[in-house]
């Protein structure tokens, strides 16, 4: 009997061991997760260089159409087709036969005006000697000096004859107006050429050493711009002319900057865009006539902007926001308004300040009010080609 009552109090006692221990696990609290861990930028204004890209048009600097001056047959042409040439470089002859025998003709009647001249002249002296000896009359006189003048006026006209009959000759020989690149010819050798629209027109040249890029902007951004620098936002650009960077299709950044040299004093009624022009060195000929580029606007620097990642904004039911944290490392929510694109994210218009340390990285973990381990990061920048408007 001992026994089993030793027993029976053994395994009383380890059952209330058991359940004490139970009861003590049911009545202790889990352990609190971490802090999460999260990416901070501390706001400091700065000066944000603004940045307007729009799609652009290549165009030539000069075009020109290479046409016949004088009518006959096109006897040689003298270029490739494609080619650069200089001005003064010979394109194409005309035949010139007739055109030479202009010339020779004209020769003769300028000799022979000449001589009539010589003849005149000894006829008004001879005249005048025998008219103050009083043995000549006036009118003998008169119409011998009379004589003399008309000579001289036929003479004149003879001088003339020659000289358009030496520019036609010379119009046989077509050289380039401008230094440029050649285009296809359009009529071969052995074309009747004429001086008419329809049958004068040889080749066509282009001048691309240095080309226009054309260009369209919004109203809105045109007006922005003289907003901000009126009320000294901003500031303009050193010498008063915005700069072009050209970016191509390829998405690489053409070499040679240029510079706006144009813009529209009227809006186009229909798009309500402002036509612009920029102007960009082309040593290189990478750039040809009806390209298709990336014109990336700039020389506009707003003055103390604060500036955020893309990534630190959210969007909730009341607007766009971004989370802070405070001096004792707890998250807020902080409406904010936002800008335009620039390089490094979005320009805050309100709701941020100098000092401000906004949430970029880790944003998905924060709830309002609760602490986190804050890393301060530093402010990044981005290429200016691939920020959009």
């Amino acid at each position: 009997m001992s026994s089993k009552a030793d027993v029976f109090r053994i395994v009383s006692a380890l059952t209330v061991m058991l359940v004490l221990a139970g009861c003590n696990n049911a009545t202790t609290p889990p352990a609190a997760p971490p802090p999460p861990n999260v990416s901070v930028t501390e706001i400091k204004p700065r000066e944000v260089p603004l940045h307007f890209q729009y799609a652009g048009r290549v165009a030539a600097f000069r075009e020109v159409e290479v046409r016949a001056r004088v009518s006959g047959v096109l006897k040689e042409k003298t270029f490739v087709e494609g080619s650069t040439v200089k001005a003064g470089d010979v394109l194409f002859r005309i035949d010139p036969v007739s055109f030479e025998t202009e010339v020779a003709r004209a020769k003769a009647q300028l000799m022979d005006a000449q001589a009539q001249v010589s003849r005149t002249q000894r006829d008004a002296e001879r005249a005048k000697i025998l008219y103050d000896r009083q043995v000549g009359t006036l009118k003998t006189r008169d119409d011998a000096l009379s004589a003399y003048e008309q000579a001289q006026a036929a003479l004149a006209g003879a001088q003339a004859q020659l000289r358009a009959a030496e520019i036609n000759l010379g119009y046989t020989t077509v050289m380039a107006p401008i230094s440029g690149v050649t285009s296809l010819r359009i009529l071969p050798e052995g074309s009747l050429v004429g001086t008419g629209q329809n049958d004068s027109l040889l080749t066509r040249m282009s001048e691309i050493d240095r080309v226009y890029v054309h260009f369209s902007f919004p109203e809105a951004e045109l007006a922005e711009i003289r907003r901000l620098i009126a009320s000294g936002e901003a500031r303009g650009p050193a010498g008063g002319r915005l700069l072009a960077t050209i970016m191509l299709s390829d998405g690489t950044r053409y070499e040679h900057q240029g510079y706006v040299d144009f813009t529209d004093s009227s809006i186009d009624l229909q798009t309500g865009t402002v036509r612009g022009r920029a102007l960009v060195p082309n040593p290189d000929l990478k750039l040809r006539p009806g390209q298709f580029v990336r014109v990336l606007v700039e020389g506009v620097t707003r003055k103390d902007s604060v500036v955020i990642p893309q990534a630190a904004v959210m969007q909730g039911p009341q607007g766009q926001f971004v989370y802070t944290i405070d001096d004792k490392n707890l998250a807020s929510i902080r409406p904010v308004s936002i800008g335009r694109d620039v390089a490094g994210g979005w320009i805050v218009e309100q709701g941020l300040k100098s000092g401000d340390r906004v949430v970029t990285e880790g944003i998905i973990k924060v709830r309002p009010g609760s602490p986190v381990t804050a890393t301060v990061m530093k402010a990044e920048t981005s290429d200016p080609s691939k920020v959009t408007r």
